[in-house]
């Protein structure tokens, strides 16, 4: 008779024990991720709702804030309840089916921006072909990454204008995994918990947010749009 043991719960030593400055931090969590949600779903019923938008880049820029939503999601509704009630542990099924949807929101974030890569690549470099390039299929089909070009001075500068908002995506997106990568590999036991803490959160917490105002704020088009519905809203209130 064999011994097995089923575990049913883990207990998450990570959490501090932050007495009444809880409420604080649960507050300033909620507007976060309030705020997470509002600026993506606003950029998602901008796209959609207008129909001058028609370049496959905001259909990809849709699928990208849809993946935003996703990851906030998947974080802070089971952060915000452990951070008020004081929990320290988490059932296995919810952990595990955190783990998947962590690693199934990095894998669909990093594919989003890689055809955003690729969209700009083909917008720059080849603007008289782009929408022979760009057709349903291909954009269906899209999974490549972007590759290194060279050209003239005034095209670099272009490029670097048009794809900042996706160099600050890709850089910050990586930079917070691997945060979490050196954590899950190395014995960091010696740094501050807090530290250690905030720099697991970084990535999940900081990207959702990150993309539709580096976005939102750097397309014109989105931009002018959005003040207009904003400003609409106010008036009729």
């Amino acid at each position: 008779m064999s011994n097995v043991t089923n575990f049913t719960h883990f207990v998450l030593s990570a959490y501090l024990d932050l007495g009444l400055f809880r409420y604080l931090v649960f507050l300033l969590l909620l507007l976060f991720y309030v705020l997470t949600l509002s600026s993506n779903l606003l950029l998602i019923t901008v796209i959609v709702m207008n129909r001058t938008l028609v370049e496959p880049m905001y259909l990809f820029l849709c699928s990208l804030f849809l993946s935003e939503l996703y990851g906030a999601t998947m974080l802070f509704p089971m952060l915000l309840h452990h951070i008020l009630q004081q929990l320290r542990q988490i059932t296995t099924y919810f952990c595990f089916l955190q783990i998947y949807c962590l690693h199934s929101y990095c894998t669909v974030e990093y594919l989003n921006i890689a055809i955003l890569s690729y969209d700009r690549y083909i917008a720059i470099c080849f603007p008289l072909q782009y929408h022979s390039h760009m057709t349903r299929a291909r954009m269906i089909k899209l999974i490549a990454f972007p590759v290194c070009f060279s050209g003239s001075k005034s095209l670099r500068q272009k490029a670097l204008s048009t794809c900042l908002p996706h160099l600050v995506t890709v850089i910050n997106f990586t930079i917070g995994g691997s945060f979490e990568l050196v954590q899950s590999r190395f014995n960091m036991s010696s740094v501050n918990m807090v530290l250690r803490v905030f720099l697991s959160l970084y990535c999940i917490t900081s990207q959702p947010l990150l993309s539709p105002v580096i976005y939102g704020l750097n397309i014109s088009k989105l931009r002018t749009l959005c003040k207009g519905l904003l400003l609409a809203r106010l008036h009729k209130i």
